[in-house]
């Protein structure tokens, strides 16, 4: 859910004193959630989400997991409950691919990670409109201006449940150029980038729900 959205004051002189992005990015820092949320800046609104439910954490733990196997003689490890910084954006993907010694991608105030040096993004997706509009939307979009090279999305509701391999991204449109939809129950293969061989299945993903 959108727990609070910040817009500019129409009576204040926009020149003067600090712009949205600053703004959003000040609300952000001062903010102490109760335990099992999270904060995100997402296209101009901070947007506040609850911990996912015990399917959506098990098909994240999962693919983790599988990820770091895949991965194990290399310097890159997968990562949960990271910030992703992009400016004055803040972003939290539910898997991130990513150094391991975190370290080499520096952040003196220590909030996070820039977001343009990790390989892969993941989302599960969350039950509710809202949720889906920003894992499959404004998420989309964000991840793709940031560059980041593969946008993973696991979907149960989507059908009897879908993963979806984005790759290609533009930054200066905002999209992907080219995707993978496959049902569960199908494996697809990642084809490019350092996980580039591994495969999604019902391994993490679970059967195909309704089968």
């Amino acid at each position: 859910m959108t727990a609070m959205a910040c817009e500019p004051d129409l009576d204040t002189d926009l020149d003067e004193g600090p712009g949205l992005d600053e703004v959003l990015w000040q609300a952000w820092l001062a903010l102490e959630l109760p335990e099992g949320y999270h904060a995100e800046i997402i296209e101009g609104s901070i947007e506040v989400s609850p911990t996912g439910r015990r399917s959506h954490a098990l098909a994240a733990n999962r693919l983790r997991r599988a990820l770091d196997a895949h991965l194990a003689d290399g310097d890159l490890a997968a990562h949960q409950d990271l910030n992703l910084l992009h400016g004055r954006k803040v972003y939290i993907p539910d898997v991130v691919l990513a150094p391991e010694d975190l370290d080499e991608i520096p952040d003196p105030n220590g909030w996070g990670v820039d977001a343009t040096r990790v390989s892969l993004v993941a989302e599960v997706v969350s039950p509710g409109r809202e949720a889906r509009q920003r894992d499959l939307v404004r998420k989309h979009r964000a991840y793709a201006q940031a560059g980041i090279p593969v946008y993973l999305v696991i979907d149960d509701r989507d059908g009897m449940g879908h993963v979806t391999v984005h790759t290609e991204p533009d930054p200066k449109k905002g999209v992907y150029e080219a995707s993978t939809r496959v049902p569960y129950g199908t494996e697809v293969t990642l084809s490019e980038g350092p996980a580039k061989g591994f495969v999604i299945g019902v391994s993490i993903t679970g059967e195909p729900r309704g089968a």
